[in-house]
């Protein structure tokens, strides 16, 4: 046991590691537990890595939870102190938590229990990460005077929505049942979508978002139709690689977006890169932009030579590109390194001039391979990685956002719903830059923004919107990987079993984000490793029991009949109008 350069091996370590404290576990006792070899080199590991948070006096997050139990567990006079200061405790999310949070509030509360425990046994979606449902089942044992309040009315979902949540979570065993019900009207059928692929699904998911605003207009008003707002839209799914074909359609659509519980697209390096170099052009003053540029891809100008500009920039209160043409600066710096730094604002001078007198997508796409070829920014990238396979990743995302730009500098945009194509007018690539680098500024500073959201089923917990759209219940994904023949092996072990209960409270979980209306998706052929694979949907789907009837949706023929419809009323409109300015 030691170390090791596979990021995998290290991750299944760390796992591990974290599972044990979760359980209250040292090195000494996960050692003496250790199932197989792996286990006890993780053991072994697990020692060394304690003996390293002492030598440097440092805790992991883990800690955070054990070290205060074992205060509380050990000094009897620490323990009296705090459960006198605490009158009540209240746990929310109780479902989630593991057993050494539950042997942490045993030893707040003392032998008197005055605590409230908010939880809900069907949304504990989080034990692989050590939460276990077996501290609701000692609630009732630990403490038999316990009083279970059913909370059972759902103020968020219509009934369908719920009726189909209840019948997902229908075949999972209850520690409390209980049934959800509404008084928010029947609402919306429930509706699946099958799709051939999944970039097909991501194009029918972006056409129901666009048929749904382009069907529920708001208000009429003298600024024109006001539409639903973007944030009313979520896409959910099981796992966060499945986000990229959403991210394609949505960035194709035009339709702004942010991906939470995952890296967005925009917050991947390399492309905020990129866009360090667009904000430098267009906001010379951008200082945290003009740092990035400098840096990225590495030029010869150190941290001294920008710590001196720094320095330079505060006291004569000048923006740092500022600063590096001011003809004092030779005098705080060698020669050498002024040099540089006035070659590189130079550059950028000329970028941006030329980036004005750049226009349309042609053009564009010409500057900007001609740009990273000057940059040498592709080779910045492979020196950059110790895998060639990551760095050629990281390469072609920079070429999708280079095409994807450059199309905003002119030509058609596809709305992705197959319904239209957009011409759009011709854009100088600095006015392109100028709307990049606003967006990426906006991303990084802006909270509740109007955008769609993009979101993990795990990150959703706790979240609502209006319209979801569950993507991706194709077995495999959801239910992940389930060693059952796809439902069909009857018997299976107690591990499977388990695993296939989460997955169905994670289901419910997404079911029951949606207010107003649910649409679930699932692809006839779905990619695994490098390989096409036949698909075939969730058996939650089948769970919901839904009405077959209403339950089927085309979003792209619903959002061309919408389109054929606004198109008539126009004419019939223009009709109207020009016979009354012809009449007497």
């Amino acid at each position: 046991a030691g170390g090791t350069t596979d990021a995998a091996t290290a991750r299944i370590w760390q796992w591990t590691i974290s599972k044990w404290k979760n359980m209250g576990l040292n090195a000494a006792e996960a050692l003496a537990i250790a199932a197989d070899d792996n286990e006890r080199i993780t053991a072994t590991i697990m020692g060394r890595y304690e003996e390293r948070l002492a030598a440097y006096q440092s805790v992991d997050f883990d800690d955070l939870i054990g070290l205060p139990l074992k205060l509380l567990q050990e000094h009897e006079a620490v323990r009296a102190k705090w459960q006198a200061a605490l009158g009540h405790v209240l746990v929310d999310e109780y479902q989630d938590t593991n057993a050494t949070q539950y042997e942490v509030l045993k030893a707040l509360v003392g032998e008197r229990g005055r605590f409230t425990a908010v939880g809900d046994d069907d949304q504990s979606i989080y034990g692989w990460r050590g939460a276990t449902l077996d501290n609701l089942k000692k609630l009732p044992i630990d403490y038999p005077n316990l009083k279970v309040i059913k909370l059972e009315q759902n103020y968020r979902s219509t009934s369908a929505i719920l009726r189909a949540a209840n019948n997902v979570i229908g075949p999972n065993p209850k520690l409390f049942p209980k049934t959800l019900f509404s008084e928010l009207g029947e609402g919306e059928p429930v509706r699946v979508i099958d799709a051939d692929s999944e970039a097909h699904e991501a194009e029918r998911t972006v056409a129901r978002i666009q048929s749904l605003r382009a069907g529920e207009t708001i208000t009429q008003s003298s600024t024109g139709t006001q539409h639903l707002e973007w944030r009313n839209f979520a896409v959910l799914y099981r796992a966060n690689h499945q986000a990229r074909v959403f991210e394609q359609a949505l960035r194709k659509a035009n339709i702004p977006y942010k991906v939470s519980g995952g890296q967005s697209f925009f917050d991947r390096a390399e492309i905020k890169d990129l866009c360090g170099w667009f904000r430098l052009w267009v906001n010379n003053d951008d200082d945290p932009a003009f740092l990035r540029a400098v840096t990225t891809p590495k030029r010869g100008i150190g941290h001294t030579t920008l710590a001196a500009l720094g320095t330079f920039a505060s006291q004569y209160k000048l923006s740092l590109f500022e600063a590096l043409f001011s003809p004092s600066l030779p005098s705080v710096l060698p020669k050498r390194a002024h040099e540089q730094l006035l070659e590189f604002g130079r550059y950028i001078n000329d970028l941006e001039y030329r980036a004005r007198r750049t226009v349309g997508a042609e053009d564009s796409r010409a500057f900007m391979a001609e740009w990273l070829k000057e940059i040498d920014y592709e080779k910045h990238l492979y020196d950059g990685e110790d895998s060639e396979q990551v760095a050629a990743a990281r390469w072609t995302n920079v070429l999708e956002f280079c095409d994807w730009m450059t199309a905003r500098a002119g030509g058609e945009i596809d709305d992705a719903s197959g319904a239209n194509t957009i011409e759009s007018e011709r854009k100088s690539l600095l006015e392109v830059a100028q709307t990049i680098s606003l967006l990426s500024t906006i991303s990084e500073r802006e909270k509740d923004q109007n955008v769609v959201t993009l979101s993990t089923l795990h990150a959703s917990k706790g979240l609502e919107w209006p319209h979801v759209m569950l993507v991706g219940v194709t077995e495999g994904l959801l239910p992940f990987k389930l060693d059952d023949d796809n439902g069909r092996q009857v018997k299976v072990s107690d591990e499977t079993l388990t695993r296939l209960q989460e997955e169905r409270r994670l289901m419910y979980v997404g079911i029951t984000r949606a207010q107003r209306s649910l649409a679930v998706s699932w692809t006839k052929k779905r990619k695994q490793g490098r390989e096409m694979v036949p698909g075939i949907p969730s058996r939650f789907i089948a769970e919901m029991a839904l009405d077959k009837t209403t339950a089927r949706e085309d979003p792209r023929e619903k959002l061309k009949a919408l389109r054929a419809e606004f198109a008539r009323k126009a004419q019939d409109n223009a009709a109207a109008a020009a016979a009354a300015a012809a009449a007497p």
